[in-house]
């Protein structure tokens, strides 16, 4: 049997407390021990007959020294001294141990963790349904967005978790909606520093940002992730909803070019920092428009600037690792045919567009953005794109919970604000359930070149 079932590991109650006491949280357990001698512990402790038989406890150690005598061990036993032995099991310890005793294990508050303790702490009509202990970690900051009931008890959950959580320093609770043109939402800190300053890895990059002023979504890594595997390095990536950089930056890194935008000034200014400081300046151009102005001007900006060939940033490392063997041997590394060096990049191959509760309506700016250039030299833009408009993944919200009325929704809304249909093969990719009821999509698919020809 389970040593996890013979005893009774849960922390005191206190139900009511309102200001956290840790010394309250303290027990005691009285187990059985066999002292056996400490050159002889392996052996004993993988004996058959012992099986199931010694004190198996989270974070508890089964093996403790002899206070008695040094040349001792006490082996716990998974069994209180009033417990009964079975007969094989006095056979075995009568023949390797010098006899039996008692030991006090002492569990305190740093034995529980967050979810152990807030269920001795909180009214049990408000944990029936589960135990606030959900958070989103973003950098040293864990970000709880707590029902109502809860906010009397938000600073003793806080610090419970701050306690619990060795790698957080501050402890957050949204006290408002998302503002819907910049996505950020106001924050009181219900435990630790007031240090919304964080600096992250994800992707490969490092990011750093003030995230009451800027909007993140750790939660969101799997989707920037698989977004940018649909990247190949040298095509052109236009982000017009961009924050502080998620997606343009391991673009950037996997040696695609990017136009990242956002309308936040501290979006904007944060991922410049966050380019300087993943040396990707030769891959992203930052700015800080309005959306629509912006995919409306990201076509004619890369027509008329385009970028330069510039080798991938692990490119750029293995040519620096050649030159440099180069000198240290005296043997040059092979000149590069410039005939064959990629042309500058004019063509855009993907439009990304991450703004879920508003982004189906900037669909609108696709009609006609490839009108002017077309218009002006015709041969020039069909040899540069050819029939082969760009892809557009459009990330959006819809209620309806089942995929075929996901899709029947999001046509519909799509056609309406971009004035045509979406293509038969367009992609609804599921990306997560925001709400019990609203859904997150993103929606992948090829520009139709009527509507960026209109």
């Amino acid at each position: 049997m389970s040593s996890t079932l013979l005893f009774d590991l849960t922390p005191p109650v206190h139900r009511g407390m309102m200001a956290l006491d840790r010394d309250k949280f303290q027990k005691s357990l009285k187990v059985l021990a066999a002292r056996i001698p400490a050159a002889l512990t392996g052996s004993i402790k993988g004996a058959v007959a012992l099986k199931r038989e010694i004190l198996d406890l989270p974070k508890i150690r089964s093996v403790e020294p002899d206070p008695n005598d040094s040349a001792s061990r006490l082996l716990l036993l998974a069994r209180a001294p009033e417990d009964a032995m079975p007969p094989s099991l006095t056979e075995f310890l009568t023949g390797n141990s010098t006899g039996l005793t008692t030991f006090d294990i002492h569990l305190n508050y740093d034995y529980w963790n967050a979810d152990d303790i807030l269920q001795a702490i909180l009214p049990e009509d408000l944990i029936k349904d589960g135990i606030p202990s959900s958070f989103t970690n973003t950098g040293h900051i864990g970000h709880f967005n707590l029902r109502d009931e809860y906010l009397p008890y938000k600073h003793l959950i806080g610090q419970i978790i701050l306690d619990k959580h060795k790698n957080l320093r501050t402890v957050v609770n949204k006290v408002d909606t998302i503002d819907t043109q910049f996505r950020v939402f106001k924050m009181e800190v219900i435990a630790g520093e007031e240090d919304f300053n964080v600096v992250l890895n994800e992707s490969g990059c490092t990011f750093a940002f003030d995230f009451s002023k800027v909007y993140w979504n750790s939660r969101l890594q799997g989707e920037h992730d698989r977004i940018i595997t649909l990247f190949q390095p040298g095509e052109v990536i236009v982000d017009v909803f961009a924050g502080v950089g998620p997606f343009a930056l391991p673009a950037a890194k996997k040696g695609c070019y990017v136009l990242g935008n956002d309308l936040n000034p501290s979006s904007s200014e944060a991922m410049q920092a966050n380019v300087e400081r993943n040396k990707v300046q030769p891959w992203i151009r930052v700015s800080c428009e309005d959306g629509r102005e912006f995919i409306r001007g990201s076509t004619s900006q890369i027509w008329r600037e385009p970028f330069q060939h510039t080798d991938s940033p692990r490119s750029l490392k293995q040519k620096q690792k050649a030159a440099r063997r180069a000198r240290e041997t005296g043997v040059g590394p092979l000149s590069e045919d410039l005939q064959h060096r990629p042309q500058p990049r004019r063509r855009i191959d993907h439009f990304v567009m991450n703004l879920p509760a508003t982004a189906i309506e900037f669909l609108g700016a696709f009609r006609g953005v490839f009108k002017p250039l077309h218009d002006a030299d015709p041969k020039e833009f069909d040899a540069v794109y050819g029939d082969v408009m760009p892809m557009v993944h459009c990330h959006c919200f819809t209620k309806e919970l089942e995929g075929p009325g996901a899709e029947e929704d999001l046509r519909k809304r799509v056609a309406a604000h971009m004035g045509a249909e979406l293509p038969t093969d367009a992609i609804f990719h599921f990306v997560r359930r925001v709400a019990p009821n609203k859904d997150m999509y993103c929606i992948s698919f090829r520009l139709p070149r009527d509507v960026g020809l209109c």
